[in-house]
């Protein structure tokens, strides 16, 4: 119902926006109302609603309109100047910050605020650290707060991600429903991921699921919770992976399954990439959509092919047809046919029987393959120990993701 609420007022809004035009545009309210306009946009945007991205662009826009042409003296008003720097957070062009900064003979901004935005859009938080600080029990509560609180916590986060918590959960405590709060949890998984707490880093995976999973950045989250998942190396439990995909709808957490399977089989994790396989394909019974089928054959094949299932692999790959599959995906799945068939492949072995006198100089083990790094061949008549299989296994998987990657930037 408050979803609802939310939409139908946004849609009159962007109704009433409409018919005020050209007026609104050349800056007939002040800054802080065309801030508030703006912030119930970027929230519905990140709540699912998509359709206010481009109301959003225009609210960006019509802002930074009305900061250039408008007359000094409307930021006397310190709502307005407030505003101003809002804006400037909120996505808004750095450029007209300088532009403000460059006109305010009469000390309209706070300067120490204004030290902290340009070091930060200049790449130079970490110069402002101890003045955001110091400043921020100050603007807590304000209009300001929320942002200088996601701000504070990007600045310290690469230095110190647990303690940037702290200020990423101001933030969204401060402004719940909010673009901020949804940025704020983006950031705190990313944090808690660096830090390498895997119990944090799903309780935020969580709350994000929950909260903003039709947020236009979700793929960002996405991302994120795909390499959590794969780098942590079996210690994510497979039920709390299966618990934040049953957040998602069927479609979505397939996708997630899928990806999981991919990297997994690339990195070797059998046991996860054959969990996402076979999580994929009982979400594909209960859709009916078997368009996803050949890919999580594919990657349980790619996950199998380092392994004791390695013929059973083989197969499994042989059997997916070529118009199933991408051209990206043609080509791994050939690499990994090709690095299979030269596992399973039987060494041919040469016996060297001896000269006229008939004696035997002994069997030379050389294995006839296309690759060197399988096993090297006896040199000088020394005995040479067979590479260790899971030397090769590794080697195979490296090579696996050598030509995904290359592949990968092929696309782009």
């Amino acid at each position: 119902m408050m979803k609802a609420t939310r939409i139908a007022a946004l849609l009159m809004g962007i109704s009433w926006l409409a018919s005020a035009g050209e007026a609104y545009a050349q800056s007939d309210l002040p800054p802080a109302k065309i801030l508030r306009s703006l912030q119930f946009v970027q929230d519905s945007v990140v709540l699912g609603d998509h359709s206010a991205r481009d109301m959003q662009k225009y609210l960006l826009e019509t802002i930074d309109t009305t900061l250039r042409t408008a007359d000094a003296s409307i930021f006397e008003d310190s709502r307005n100047a407030d505003a101003a720097l809002a804006y400037i957070m909120s996505g808004g062009n750095p450029q007209t910050l300088d532009y403000l900064v460059a006109r305010d003979v009469q000390g309209h901004f706070d300067s120490r605020v204004i030290n902290v935005l340009q070091k930060y859009f200049n790449g130079r938080g970490i110069q402002a650290e101890k003045i955001i600080t110091d400043i921020l029990p100050e603007y807590r509560k304000g209009v300001l707060g929320p942002y200088l609180m996601l701000i504070a916590g990007n600045i310290v986060v690469n230095k110190d991600p647990v303690g940037s918590l702290a200020f990423f959960d101001d933030a969204r405590l401060t402004a719940p429903g909010t673009i901020i709060e949804e940025a704020a949890l983006r950031r705190s998984i990313i944090a808690m991921m660096q830090a390498k707490q895997s119990d944090k880093t799903l309780e935020y995976i969580r709350k994000y699921a929950v909260r903003f999973l039709h947020s236009p950045y979700a793929s960002q989250f996405a991302d994120l919770f795909v390499s959590f998942v794969v780098e942590s190396h079996g210690s994510v439990q497979q039920d709390k992976i299966a618990e934040i995909a049953q957040l998602m709808d069927k479609e979505r957490a397939e996708e997630i399954y899928l990806r999981i399977a991919r990297q997994a089989s690339l990195r070797g994790e059998v046991d996860l990439a054959r969990f996402a396989t076979e999580q994929s394909m009982a979400l594909t019974s209960q859709t009916g959509d078997a368009t996803r089928v050949p890919l999580s054959k594919l990657y349980s094949g790619l996950a199998s092919v380092p392994s004791e299932a390695v013929h059973s692999a083989s197969d499994t790959l042989a059997s997916i047809p070529n118009e199933e599959l991408s051209p990206r995906d043609i080509a791994l799945r050939d690499a990994a046919q090709a690095i299979a068939e030269q596992i399973v492949r039987k060494p041919a072995f040469e016996t060297s029987q001896g000269g006229a006198d008939g004696n035997s100089t002994g069997d030379k083990a050389i294995l006839q393959a296309n690759s060197d790094d399988i096993l090297p061949q006896k040199q000088s008549g020394q005995a040479v120990a067979g590479a260790p299989l899971e030397e090769f296994f590794d080697k195979s998987r490296a090579r696996l993701n050598e030509i995904d990657s290359l592949l990968e930037q092929e696309e782009r």
